[in-house]
């Protein structure tokens, strides 16, 4: 992005649209770093007004220290080796040599306990996004530019020590510079940085603002993946060849189809789901999957449609086993037309070609799905994700098989726990509100400095974890709300769709009430696309469905109130 490019977009910002504030944390002139940040953030939030807030030059402690302060927003830490020690940088001058190398180390050491020392003091407060330096120390001892000198060495540990402690905490997010290294463009910009205070190209400006403002506006993490099997997880055709004769290994040059096997693996076990859809003969398959050299264990995949029938079809069972949208799942298949077929019949859904004779791709191919299912942290949820699924295949299978629906809900022994969110926030609440759409009051979505803002402005935030005779579905719904004497106004109610037709919601309602002794409950209801089954909910407990305050009150609740047939606790 050119900068007059980025001064476009940011000439026009939508009326009514709520402020999102950035502040800026840096020791140097923001701009023009912050027109690209503002335009790029623009492109993540065209409906908000983005605010990029910056501080005094020079003192990045302070600007630290001010942003926790100050409670409003999100931070972005920029950190340069010039704001530890101006020596490390090129617009003060201050004494170079070996005789200057332990004095520059103690320097940073300070400054970066400083640095940690204020977020120690400062846990509870606002969300921030560290850049770790992105410009090159500078020549400050005499060694040849391919040596690493012992000080960058040690300045070097200092700062992923650094980097270490901070990012372990609850909210704070440290930057990769991954991506950066790969872009091909001058950094340093020596006459604005020393003309203007400003230390980055404006190329290289628009890039670091595209990754900072790519992490703040990330998508919520995407749900599954149905993948194709000859030529995808393995190298051959095992109709052909036999169930012996495919390989995922340099042996048999098929080295790639063995890093998508442990590349799937690690995400099964971090709770993304699998699939196959497989033009094939189920017998074989089934064997291929347990032959003991595989890397992706045939636990981890469900289900399997392994058969002769069109693969979108296959698709369209599986996402009805899933319970979940074409919007939320990546299909990957090494033939391109099955890779089209696919994309025509569900638009929504990302469909990918296996590139089995371009290794360049298939890397590039492990990246975009490492950025579209990654996660900072795993949690207990996700990877109960599959066994629900299973849990609830096998309910499903015993409605078909006869048993009614009711009898079924008092032979389940359900056990539904509610909890209230506490400081620092459990991160799987704003996950499910952000990447559920089904059971969605309103579909109203948070970005992380939003939903802290939100905890921290008063807002109370319920969460309802659920387990029965099928197994435990973990942290399933939240519900966030303000309340006012006996009445609480409900800005958020999420449901997973793995925990439908259990009564949660019910449940979740008759508990707020009683417990927390309430006579009315609003909910500020606003229908969407998908959002039906919420509508249905209203339904069922109100008898209205319009946009707007739809006012419940205790009486009318327990009158329309149907037999719940669970256990409600509340969290110890």
């Amino acid at each position: 992005m050119k900068l007059a490019d980025a001064l476009r977009i940011l000439q026009s910002e939508p009326r009514d649209g709520a402020e999102f504030a950035v502040h800026l944390i840096s020791g140097s002139t923001p701009e023009p770093l912050s027109h690209f940040l503002a335009a790029h953030l623009r492109q993540h939030y065209p409906e908000r007004k983005i605010r990029i807030k910056a501080g005094q030059f020079g003192d990045l402690a302070g600007n630290l220290g001010r942003y926790f302060e100050s409670g409003v927003g999100v931070g972005v830490l920029l950190l340069e080796w010039a704001d530890l020690d101006p020596r490390l940088g090129l617009r003060q001058a201050g004494g170079w040599g070996r005789a200057k190398a332990a004095d520059m180390e103690g320097s940073v050491c300070l400054r970066l306990q400083q640095l940690r020392a204020l977020f120690e003091k400062y846990a509870a407060g606002g969300l921030v996004y560290v850049s770790p330096p992105t410009l090159p120390l500078p020549a400050v001892l005499p060694v040849p530019r391919w040596q690493a000198s012992t000080l960058e060495l040690k300045l070097e540990e200092l700062l992923a020590a650094f980097l270490a402690g901070i990012g372990a905490g609850a909210r704070v997010r440290v930057l990769s510079g991954r991506k950066l290294e790969t872009a091909s463009v001058e950094r340093l910009d020596l006459k604005l940085w020393w003309q203007a205070g400003s230390p980055y190209s404006l190329p290289f400006a628009s890039l670091l603002a595209e990754q900072i403002a790519g992490a703040i506006g990330a998508p919520p993490r995407m749900k599954g993946i149905i993948t194709d099997l000859d030529e995808t997880l393995w190298a051959g055709i095992v109709g052909d060849a036999g169930v012996d004769g495919v390989h995922w290994d340099l042996e048999h040059r098929a080295t790639m189809h063995g890093i998508y096997q442990q590349f799937l693996q690690s995400l099964a076990d971090d709770g993304v789901l699998l699939a196959i859809a497989s033009k094939n003969d189920r017998s074989m398959v089934e064997q291929v999957l347990q032959r003991g050299d595989m890397l992706l264990s045939a636990a981890s995949v469900f289900p399997v449609e392994a058969h002769w029938q069109p693969k979108p079809e296959s698709a369209a069972r599986i996402l009805q086993t899933w319970n979940i949208g074409p919007e939320s799942v990546v299909f990957v298949d090494d033939n391109p037309m099955e890779v089209a077929v696919m994309k025509s019949a569900f638009p929504a859904m990302e469909c990918r070609q296996f590139p089995t004779t371009a290794p360049e791709k298939f890397w590039a191919l492990l990246e975009e799905l490492a950025d579209r299912f990654g996660q900072s942290v795993g949690s207990d949820e996700d990877r109960l994700r599959l066994q629900s699924i299973r849990g609830n295949a096998e309910r499903v299978a015993m409605v078909d098989e006869h048993h009614s629906a009711e009898a079924i809900l008092r032979e389940c022994a359900g056990v539904l726990t509610m909890l209230e969110v506490g400081r620092p926030p459990d991160p799987r609440a704003l996950e499910l509100v952000n990447k559920t759409n089904q059971f969605n009051l309103n579909g109203l979505r948070y970005t992380e400095g939003d939903w802290l803002n939100y905890l921290d402005g008063g807002g109370a935030v319920w969460m309802a974890a659920y387990g029965d005779k099928f197994g435990a579905l973990g942290k399933i719904a939240v519900l966030a709300g303000r309340r006012e004497g006996a009445r609480l106004n409900v800005d958020t109610w999420v449901l997973s769709c793995r925990a439908f037709s259990r009564r949660i919601e019910f449940a979740m309602l008759d508990f707020l009430f009683r417990e927390e002794k309430l006579q009315e409950v609003v909910l500020r209801y606003r229908g969407t696309e998908r959002n039906t089954p919420f509508r249905d909910f209203l339904a069922a407990v109100s008898g209205t469905v319009t946009d707007g305050e739809i006012r419940i009150s205790w009486e009318e609740f327990s009158s329309r109130l149907p037999a719940l047939h669970l256990t409600i606790e509340r969290a110890k």
